[in-house]
């Protein structure tokens, strides 16, 4: 299982996302991806307690820690690798978090269109 290119959606070098809480597909802090990364773990975002709620509504409690998967529970504030097309719902449901664009890797682009992470861009 090989990263593909580290490459983030605005063409440049794909930055880190967070190591602590560690993050990725790959645990390794950066929303890389793979072919086996069914859920496209590419959106770099930062929760918020609206979007944790929401997510736990719609079947993915982030919140609770798993200590079996060392999986720390995210709060407010916490950057995570989203699945792309879950960022996508939260945008379409009207809660969707802020997201750091230059961790964020070009295959988010495959699901969710630039004009809307643009909209949720943490540097504008």
């Amino acid at each position: 299982m090989e990263p593909e290119d580290a490459i983030n959606v605005l063409g440049g070098p794909l930055e880190g996302c967070s190591t602590d809480p560690l993050t990725g597909f790959f645990r390794d802090g950066h929303c890389n991806t793979c072919a086996a990364d069914q859920g496209s773990h590419t959106v770099c975002a930062v929760m918020t307690a609206e979007f944790l709620a929401y997510s736990k509504y719609v079947g993915n409690d982030l919140s609770t820690p798993v200590p079996q998967y060392r999986f720390p529970g995210l709060k407010p504030g916490d950057h995570w690798c989203l699945c792309a097309s879950r960022f996508l719902q939260a945008h379409d449901e009207g809660c969707a978090p802020m997201v750091n664009l230059a961790a964020t890797h070009k295959r988010a682009l495959d699901i969710v269109p630039m004009r809307v992470l643009e909209q949720y861009d943490i540097d504008a």
